[in-house]
């Protein structure tokens, strides 16, 4: 079985070159990722600087980060937080990390997604190419069409994070929680580790998190342009 490191969700997170710099995330649509992250659980730590980051400025993050140790408090900022803002810039983002238990409860009225015209009715955005890449794709549907789902918002080939998300008129009801359960044990069959990692501001996605009784094993930490 998989077990949660702070090293694991790094690249699961983020595509790294051979020296270990972020050269963007690992999603479907892939973004630039953060200047710099940092992953704090209560037994270690890992991190990563971004290519565009100049290397002297790199090699002084590096250094520092090898000095934070693993986090007490989890929503504590890091040791020298101030110092890898001065270097790097950017504001800083961040949140509580989570694992999903193999044996969490179900319900009994999530289904697949397997094609676009599943989830286009109440999301904006997806493409068939994603129903693919993002997939396992787990909804909550009324009258054949997707109101909440839970899907691969990154992954690799140990883990996946989840992306979560409920239609404007069906939050509220308690779907989060349901889709969310369904693709981690999905996610389990597949002999991967699930991910539910969020921000320390977003109530809603917190709240899922605190209603499947998940605990947090680890905080992330960036800096983000």
């Amino acid at each position: 079985m998989t077990h949660f490191t702070s090293e694991l969700q790094l690249q699961t997170l983020f595509e790294l070159n051979s020296a270990g710099r972020i050269l963007g995330t690992r999603e479907s649509n892939p973004a630039s990722g953060p200047l710099f992250m940092l992953i704090r659980s209560h037994t270690d730590c890992a991190w990563a600087v971004h290519i565009d980051v100049p290397t002297h400025v790199a090699d002084e993050l590096h250094a520092l980060a090898q000095t934070e140790p693993p986090a007490l408090d989890l929503t504590d900022a890091p040791v020298h937080a101030a110092r890898y803002q001065a270097l790097a810039g950017g504001r800083i983002d961040g949140g509580p990390v989570f694992t999903i238990p193999s044996h969490i409860a179900l319900a009994d009225d999530t289904v697949i997604v397997t094609e676009l015209s599943q989830v286009e009715k109440y999301f904006r955005g997806w493409t068939a190419s994603e129903i693919s890449e993002c997939s396992p794709i787990v909804a909550v549907c009324e009258s054949g069409h997707a109101v909440s789902v839970c899907f691969c918002a990154r992954r690799s080939d140990v883990a996946a994070e989840a992306g979560l998300e409920t239609a404007m008129p069906f939050r509220g009801r308690g779907f989060g929680g349901r889709v969310t359960a369904a693709w981690a044990r999905a996610i389990h069959a597949s002999g991967r580790l699930p991910i539910y990692s969020t921000s320390w501001s977003n109530t809603s996605s917190r709240a899922v998190a605190r209603k499947l009784g998940l605990a947090s094993c680890a905080s992330d930490w960036s800096l983000v342009r």
